[in-house]
């Protein structure tokens, strides 16, 4: 059985929009080096990076906002905020939640905010393999995703030391890059999923319908009684 991995985009189920990108979202200076809003789980890698982000005021550099219950809907409010902290921040932390892949990865890129993403697996079998131990990552990578993948939260600090050093001339090629790199993404896996869809079952209906007709020209049909 062939298998296509489709990406799990944006949150549309939570109003999250089609965002056009502008110059102010280009150009402009971003006051944050870095935003993590969400959800922190007990006993999970999310507050791991909470502890992190607290030693030495890295959160006084960041725009932070935790909640301890996952919240299924957005008010006009969070959403407001959330998509103000991603069009302000040059980095978007992007760590595992039940699943490693969420939806905060593509909502960074529709702002020029580059993901940085935690590269481990969650509980469960899929991927755990050494065939497969890259999913469900797999899919970025193998287009060359231009994000920041980490194992271990620990390396943030250094991540941060880096962004500041990172003029802003640089910063602007970066987001240029990035949102290239996400139309292009979209772009090729419509293209793949509209080939697959067409080879796999209008190629099949073709197949039918000619055999059908084979029937037909060979005498094989019954007259209707």
């Amino acid at each position: 059985m062939d298998i296509f991995q489709w990406p799990l985009g944006v949150a549309t189920y939570r109003n999250f929009p089609v965002v056009e990108a502008s110059w102010s979202m280009l150009y402009n200076e971003r006051p944050y080096l870095c935003n993590f809003l969400g959800t922190v789980y007990e006993n999970s890698s999310r507050q791991a990076l909470m502890n992190i982000l607290k030693q030495d005021g890295i959160d006084k550099l960041c725009w932070v906002s935790v909640r301890e219950q996952w919240q299924p809907q957005e008010t006009n409010e969070s959403l407001k905020n959330y998509q103000e902290a991603l069009l302000q921040s040059d980095l978007t932390l992007c760590p595992v939640g039940v699943n490693t892949e969420c939806y905060r990865i593509y909502e960074a890129c529709s702002y020029g905010s580059i993901p940085v993403v935690e590269d481990i697996m969650t509980a469960g079998s899929c991927g755990n393999t050494s065939i497969s131990h890259n999913a469900p990552l797999q899919l970025l990578k193998s287009m060359d995703a231009p994000f920041i993948f980490i194992k271990n939260w620990k390396e943030l600090p250094a991540v941060l030391e880096k962004e500041k050093t990172i003029i802003l001339q640089e910063k602007i090629q970066r987001r240029k890059m990035l949102l290239h790199w996400y139309q292009r993404f979209k772009a090729e896996l419509k293209m793949r999923f509209t080939n697959i869809l067409e080879s796999s079952f209008l190629m099949n209906n073709k197949g039918k319908q000619h055999r059908v007709v084979e029937r037909l020209g060979s005498g094989v049909r019954q007259n209707p009684s």
